[in-house]
């Protein structure tokens, strides 16, 4: 389920598949990302799947030292958290994965990630199940007492400088964690610009991104990041950003209107669907296909 940041429906998840692949990004060669994997016909889906292609690829990365063959990642958006009863509807999922695929036991792993230390259900562990709960690296707990390898990643504790992606992957960003964000993202090149997680953390940080916009250096802005990815929520942000400087509750319109055509344009050309343009940029689907013809 996608989770609203005020009046506004912020599509976490896809953001959060892009984040964990950018987090994973060197070894692309050797992992499958299967997201929303369906386990039987009925509606059960695991958020996330990642198998190991090869098992001779050894993976240093903090976040995924536990990895296996199969491993099934859960993840919470930053205004939900990870509950007693996810934890056994996910750990049931593994064991129906396991009958489904007559896999090993020994060849699966389970990861939670969430943006808050879940304290009800490690103490529920702790107590219950009687398990241990370390915190091997900053964010990354790990749940000891089960046969199958179990950790819980609290995202917002994450070291900046190994796991930007998922770290920053967050409603709570401030002006400076929004230009590291795009520091990175230039550093990936146009083409391979995270564009659902740019998307998320600018509709979910909005404020902080108009002040990122005011600091940006002339070199390198996020206002030039965020035109090639062709996102509506800069032009929503800078339009917000003039309404506020005149006073006036129309900045943010005339700041949309003439703008909109240029993003439309921008995210045609890189790949968006009509419908999703359309979506985006607030033109009107017509006036979206018009566009597109003349592209």
């Amino acid at each position: 389920m996608e989770h609203s940041s005020g009046d506004e429906r912020i599509a976490w998840h896809p953001a959060f598949l892009e984040a964990i692949r950018m987090e994973l990004q060197e070894y692309a060669h050797a992992l499958q990302f299967i997201p929303e994997y369906q386990l039987t016909s009925e509606p059960l889906r695991i958020d996330l799947l990642i198998i190991k292609k090869s098992e001779g690829v050894s993976i240093e990365k903090s976040i995924a030292r536990i990895f296996r063959k199969v491993n099934i990642v859960e993840y919470k958006s930053p205004d939900d958290y990870l509950s007693v009863n996810d934890f056994y509807l996910v750990y049931g999922y593994a064991c129906l994965y396991l009958a489904l695929n007559k896999a090993d036991i020994s060849d699966l792993t389970l990861t939670f990630v969430e943006s808050h230390y879940p304290r009800e259900l490690t103490a529920h562990l702790r107590e219950t199940r009687g398990y241990a709960v370390e915190e091997s690296r900053p964010g990354i707990y790990s749940i000891k007492g089960d046969a199958l390898p179990i950790q819980i990643i609290d995202s917002r504790k994450l070291s900046a400088e190994e796991n930007i992606w998922l770290r920053d992957l967050d409603n709570r960003l401030g002006a400076e964690e929004l230009r590291r964000v795009a520091r990175e993202a230039d550093r990936q090149g146009k083409d391979g610009r995270p564009r659902a997680y740019l998307d998320a953390i600018i509709r979910a940080n909005k404020k902080s991104f108009m002040e990122a916009l005011k600091m940006s250096e002339g070199s390198l802005t996020l206002d030039q990041i965020f035109e090639e990815v062709g996102l509506a929520a800069k032009w929503e942000a800078r339009g917000l950003a003039e309404g506020e400087a005149r006073g006036e509750a129309r900045g943010l319109a005339e700041g949309e209107e003439r703008k909109a055509g240029e993003i439309a344009r921008n995210m045609l050309k890189g790949g968006f669907s009509e419908e999703q343009t359309a979506e985006l940029s607030g033109l009107d689907i017509m006036k979206v296909r018009a566009l597109a013809g003349e592209l």
